[in-house]
C-alpha cells in the first residue's frame, strides 16, 4: 500500500515555510531550502538555502549553504558560500562564511571569519630555500605579527 521512496531532496528548491505569526522552538534540519517569516528559537541546519524574511525573529544558531537576511538573527551564521545582510537585516553573531555582503543600512554585530578553499603547496625542490609559504620578511624572522590579506 505504502512504498517505500527514497527521494533526495533538492537543496535548490524551498521545502519549508515557517509564516508570519507562527512561531517555532526546537531544531531544524532540511535537505532543502528554509525560508522563515516568523519566529524561530533553537538551531538550524539546512543543506540548501536560508532566508529570513523582514518580519521574521530568529534566535538560533544557523548553518546553510547561503544565507539571506532581512529580518533580526541572535546567534552565529556558517554558510559554505555567501552570507546576504540586506538593508533590513540585523545580525547579532559570529559569521564564518567564504563570502559576506551587507546592504547600506543592514547591521552586524559581531566577528567575522572567511574562509576560502585550502591552496596546496607547491612540491618543494631539494637545495631551495623553504620559507613555510610566510613572506620573505616573515621567513628570516623580520616580521613578528599576524599577515592580513584583504
Amino acid at each position: 500500500m505504502f512504498k517505500n521512496k527514497k527521494n533526495l531532496m533538492n537543496p535548490n528548491t524551498t521545502d519549508t515555510l515557517i509564516g508570519e505569526g507562527t512561531t517555532f522552538e526546537g531544531r531544524i534540519k532540511s535537505e532543502a531550502s528554509l525560508r522563515i517569516e516568523g519566529g524561530i528559537t533553537g538551531d538550524i541546519d539546512c543543506a540548501g538555502d536560508v532566508i529570513i524574511g523582514e518580519r521574521g525573529i530568529v534566535k538560533s544558531n544557523i548553518s546553510a549553504r547561503d544565507v539571506v537576511l532581512a529580518g533580526s538573527v541572535q546567534g552565529n551564521v556558517t554558510t559554505k558560500g555567501k552570507l546576504t545582510i540586506t538593508a533590513t537585516g540585523s545580525l547579532h553573531g559570529n559569521i564564518n562564511a567564504a563570502s559576506f555582503i551587507i546592504e547600506e543600512g543592514g547591521l552586524f554585530q559581531g566577528n567575522s571569519k572567511m574562509e576560502t578553499k585550502t591552496v596546496t603547496a607547491a612540491p618543494h625542490h631539494n637545495g631551495d630555500q623553504d620559507n613555510g609559504l610566510k613572506p620573505a620578511s616573515a621567513a628570516n624572522g623580520a616580521f613578528k605579527g599576524n599577515t592580513v590579506a584583504m
